[in-house]
């Protein structure tokens, strides 16, 4: 398993914004520490223009560039276009090892699975794992895009919305940010929206249906958005995941047999390191008893 990931990533903050460099700082930290699972280390891709133009406008690209806060979630950071642009290069790279035989995780910021075709929003300026799955199916592969993350995924869906040959499914809370994600858009789009502090079971049975409809697509790749926000202790949500959870997230993605990779979304609690090495530990299939 590859950890793709570059330190530039934690250059920018905002005092008291969630989005904070810790998450990618003491994650990078534990998993070079810990000994139950071998991991490799790469950076991201280079992207290209014509990669970033499939699900985003001309307009989005300029106002990346633009020295103003995009909402109030949102800030505009300097050289934050670049560091965007680095989490979609982090995708492209994970999206080729998994073709190559190698699982791979994305840890980087800032997350993309809320940003639109023509501008940011939710902490995210790129659409990452869309543009991923673009990038899959520009090479003739069919793609399933499953998130995890407790927000909807609407950035992700509005790129991909009626897009032959991907298919979405997000599980998430609702009611709760960004407000979408009740019912199913078009043909291609799954939602399974959960109550907030709905049991562990309601929330792996939601996983479970939307992962085996987006195994009825019959994918030939697997791209994950792994969000850690609906675990219990998380400051942004009202989940009720365990640290088994993500544990169990990581076996039933090894358990498709697709070729697979993951980016980072949300989590925001300090448990999050030790979110993601379970996630990969469950991703791996070592059994962490023998």
């Amino acid at each position: 398993m590859t950890i793709i990931t570059d330190p530039r990533c934690t250059e920018y903050r905002t005092p008291g914004h969630p989005e904070k460099p810790f998450r990618v700082v003491r994650t990078v930290e534990l998993l070079k520490s810990q000994r139950t699972l071998p991991l490799n280390w790469a950076e991201p891709s280079e992207v290209t223009r014509e990669q970033l133009l499939r699900g985003h406008s001309a307009e989005h690209l300029a106002l990346l560039e633009t020295p103003a806060d995009f909402d109030a979630d949102t800030p505009h950071y300097p050289d934050i276009a670049n560091h965007a642009r680095r989490g979609v290069g982090g995708a492209i790279r994970a999206l080729d090892l998994a073709l190559a035989g190698e699982p791979a995780f994305s840890l980087l910021r800032p997350p993309g699975h809320h940003a639109v075709r023509d501008h940011p929003m939710g902490f995210c300026y790129l659409g990452s794992i869309a543009l991923a799955a673009l990038e899959a199916r520009s090479r003739g592969l069919r793609v399933a895009v499953f998130d995890f993350d407790v927000h909807h995924g609407n950035g992700t869906e509005a790129l991909l919305a009626g897009q032959d040959g991907i298919a979405f499914a997000s599980i998430h809370q609702s009611p709760a940010y960004p407000g979408t994600g009740l019912a199913d858009v078009g043909s291609n789009c799954f939602n399974h929206p959960v109550a907030p502090g709905a049991s562990r079971d309601t929330w792996r049975a939601a996983f479970r249906k939307g992962l085996d409809r987006l195994l009825a697509t019959k994918p030939q790749v697997l791209a994950v958005s792994a969000g850690f926000d609906g675990y219990k202790g998380d400051p942004l949500a009202h989940g009720t995941l365990e640290r088994e959870d993500f544990e169990w997230l990581g076996n039933i993605v090894r358990e498709t047999g697709i070729p697979a990779f993951s980016i980072l979304e949300g989590g925001y609690s300090l448990d999050l390191p030790d979110l993601v090495l379970m996630y990969l530990i469950g991703w791996s299939g070592i059994n962490r008893a023998a």
